[in-house]
């Protein structure tokens, strides 16, 4: 899989606590994954299979190169959204077709994914799983799930529970269920040791468990409160009561709910009802979310009554906080029981997460442009699985559909930004089909909509045809600048630079009047652009005023696409160094909108351009283009920003010639995010990248493959059928082909590849 080595790559978390025994099942998992591309651990709820990928993860992640990637899926309730949320651990924006984006991606890269707790989405993970491992040679994916994906050449590794120590005899050492339970008692109670006093006991305790990890690290908390032998004899009297009961559940899956089950009843009332209702957070939860949620009452308050979960392992303390808050979490299973005991209060504790999430997206929107910018979108992606359950909640049915539809429309430039378009798109159609009324809230997710639309070159015409009529009927300014804002955009994006300048001033002054700091932000920026390609020179006061305001406002994030817009007009006005200065200092910032950076890269190969620095232009413009692939986003490929790309491009490419232009831009194509950034920055490259091969012309494998079928020929049709690829597919890769060559129309890419190396057109 090759000897380079990217330790910066991939998000697994840091183990807090000890990893014990699993000898055998970490070095088969681990054989399996040399010898197969798809290996999967299966066993019962609480055998610790999440525990043992991430063990093995760990362990193997110096043999891929482009890092080791986990995607949690305990906490997605649609399975539609499975491709989206392996994108997002990528760091890749939506876009429509998700799983060809992310087929495109893998397909040069050796890279581990590790798909964990799939059982619940399983039938997507099978399919996505299948091609992605079409696509690319270099993936290998490590999946855990109650269940098999059955794909073909899936390996399957059963995870058992511990051993557990025999009935007779101690046997030649301490079973592994027995160290468990030792050195988690010990982290609860320090001092804590087997002794001759309580060994019996424990033992017993671990056999009484089955061995099930989950179940033993419950019972193992207990020591700061309970010996040993008063341990093993509540565990007797719960499991005796339950498996006399006739049952349908697997012998251990009735013990692990009936230690789970124990640990509940051991809790006082106020911890059962935190516990309970706080199962409708299947991301976790700060203390804020708990007080306005869950509501445990007079026996304490809350900070009391979490502290006491936390003290039973019902609740853990994640590693970092969001801010200054703390957060929590449940494992999946020991959710599942709390949702179990929610019963007749559901309805009631979800009416107030739809209230608490609702106010949260109001509050984002009011604060998002301020000090706390960077603090808030932090806030919204940790809080990302609990708002799509209240999403999904909402859009069950139509009674509450207009609170969704006012969540997903506040939380916009969040789903922009943050890479999740197709995500916040589904929210937002789903929404306006359900709630009819013609109201201010559908108006604003119409917005919404449509702003997304444009942005990624979607259809929406007919979002902002609605979107006039309603501002009308409303009687609404700021809806009327809302419209003329993105008709100005979409005019802009369209090639008509005039009219799309006289409908973004339209909407400049309608949010001036209605005092909104963000929109005037934004419009502020799409008028700097068109009058940067305008000539205008209107275009650098509008550029600096933005700049003010981030200033003003202390928008972090915001102050990114300002030094963006500053430093183009500065290029514009023959000031290319200190262009170059301000667009260093933006990249720098290291944000997460891949949008902003595709901008910032673009722009800083224009600079270049003007001070004959024909490599860096090159490379700037082949990483620009990687990070536009990564983004989602069309902005890109409009004419306007097209035009400057190749107008920089020819003194380049004539300066150096085709192939050692080609050459630069396809290394620079097939870095990773991290590398284009420290190439933008001068730094040094991460060791062991600097060499990796790319096809001429900064194509990938696949497109060079559908580049020849293409130069024989061969319909998109065709080439899908040979390929055994979507037809939507090949359409998006003959589109990037042409791209990437500088090419307009099929029959040109024969006469390239004739001047390619070892091309045989027969």
């Amino acid at each position: 899989m090759g000897a380079r080595s990217r330790r910066s790559a991939g998000n697994l978390p840091a183990e807090l606590t000890s990893f014990v025994g699993r000898r055998q099942e970490t070095a088969e998992a681990k054989r399996l994954l040399a010898a197969a591309r798809l290996v999967t651990l299966t066993g019962a709820a609480g055998v610790g299979k999440t525990r043992l990928a991430l063990r093995v993860a760990a362990d193997v992640r110096r043999a891929f190169p482009d890092g080791v990637w986990l995607v949690e899926l305990a906490d997605l309730g649609d399975p539609r959204l499975v491709p989206n949320a392996v994108a997002t651990a990528f760091g890749l924006r939506g876009t429509s077709d998700q799983a060809a984006g992310l087929a495109e991606y893998l397909e040069d890269k050796q890279l581990l994914l590790v798909l964990d707790n799939c059982e619940h989405v399983g039938d997507e993970c099978a399919m996505l799983a299948a091609k992605l491992l079409a696509a690319s040679g270099g993936l290998r994916v490590l999946a855990t799930s109650r269940h098999t994906l059955h794909v073909e050449g899936e390996h399957i590794l059963h995870v058992p529970p511990l051993p557990v120590p025999p009935a007779e005899g101690t046997g030649a050492g301490p079973a592994e269920a027995v160290t468990l339970f030792t050195e988690r008692a010990a982290a609860v109670a320090p001092g804590f040791e087997l002794t001759p006093g309580n060994r019996a006991a424990v033992h017993r305790i671990c056999r009484r468990l089955e061995g099930i990890p989950l179940a033993i690290e419950l019972a193992a908390v207990r020591v700061r409160v309970l010996s040993a032998d008063q341990i093993l004899d509540r565990l007797d009297d719960r499991l005796g009561l339950l498996t006399e009961r006739p049952l349908a559940a697997q012998p251990r899956r009735r013990t692990l709910e009936a230690a789970i089950g124990w640990s509940f009843e051991l809790c006082t009332p106020a911890e059962q009802r935190l516990w309970a209702q706080a199962s409708v957070f299947p991301g976790g939860f700060d203390l804020d979310a708990a007080e306005h949620v869950c509501a445990p009452g007079d026996a304490g308050s809350t900070l009391d009554v979490v502290t006491g979960l936390v003290d039973k392992s019902v609740l853990s303390r994640q590693h970092g906080t969001f801010g200054r808050h703390a957060w929590y979490r449940m494992l999946e299973t020991v959710r599942e029981y709390g949702g179990g005991k929610l019963t007749g209060a559901e309805a009631t504790v979800r009416a107030r997460q739809t209230g608490y999430y609702a106010e949260l997206a109001r509050r984002y929107r009011a604060e998002g442009f301020g000090p706390r910018q960077s603090e808030w979108l932090g806030r919204l992606r940790r809080e990302h699985a609990n708002l799509r359950a209240v999403l999904e909640h909402c859009l069950s049915g139509p009674g509450q559909a207009g609170q969704a539809l006012d969540i997903a429309a506040s939380l916009w430039n969040f789903w922009y930004g943050g890479g999740l378009v197709p995500e916040g798109c589904g929210y937002l159609r789903r929404g306006l089909e359900l709630c009819r009324e013609r109201t201010v809230v559908r108006a604003r997710g119409l917005y919404a909509m449509a702003f997304l639309a444009i942005q990624t070159g979607a259809p929406h015409a007919d979002l902002l045809a609605e979107l006039a009529e309603l501002a009308e009927e409303l009687d609404d300014a700021r809806l009327r600048a809302g419209h003329a804002e993105c008709a100005g955009m979409a005019t802009f994006f369209a090639g008509d630079l005039a009219g799309g300048a006289v409908l973004l001033e339209r909407a400049l002054a309608g949010y001036r009047t209605a005092g909104d700091a963000l929109l005037v932000f934004d419009t502020l920026i799409l008028l700097a652009a068109v009058r940067f390609f305008l000539g205008d020179p209107r275009g650098a006061a509008a550029a600096e005023e933005a700049l003010a305001l981030t200033e003003r406002y202390q928008a972090r994030w915001s102050r990114g696409y300002a030094l963006w817009a500053v430093a183009v007009h500065r290029w514009r006005a023959d000031e290319p160094g200190e262009a170059a200065d301000l667009l260093r200092e933006a990249i720098a910032l290291r944000l997460t909108d891949r949008t902003l950076l595709a901008f910032l890269v673009e722009a800083l190969a224009w600079c270049h351009s003007a001070e004959g620095a024909h490599d860096r232009v090159a490379r700037l413009l082949g990483g620009a283009a990687a990070i536009w692939r990564l983004s989602g986003a069309r902005v890109g490929e409009m004419s306007p920003y097209q035009g400057v790309d190749e107008q920089c491009a020819a003194p380049a490419r004539k300066a150096l010639g085709d192939e050692a232009f080609d050459a630069a831009f396809a290394e620079a194509a097939g870095s990773g995010l991290d590398d284009v950034i420290r190439g933008a920055l001068g730094e040094r490259p991460t060791p062991g990248t600097a060499g990796k091969a790319a096809e001429p012309g900064g194509l990938t494998r696949r497109q060079r493959e559908i580049a020849e079928l293409v130069a024989r020929g061969m319909t998109n049709k065709e080439i899908a059928a040979a390929l055994v690829l979507s037809g939507r597919t090949v359409e998006g890769h003959v589109e990037n082909i042409l791209v990437k060559l500088g090419l307009t129309s099929r029959t040109q890419v024969a006469s390239w590849l004739a001047g390619q190396p070892g091309w045989r057109s027969g």
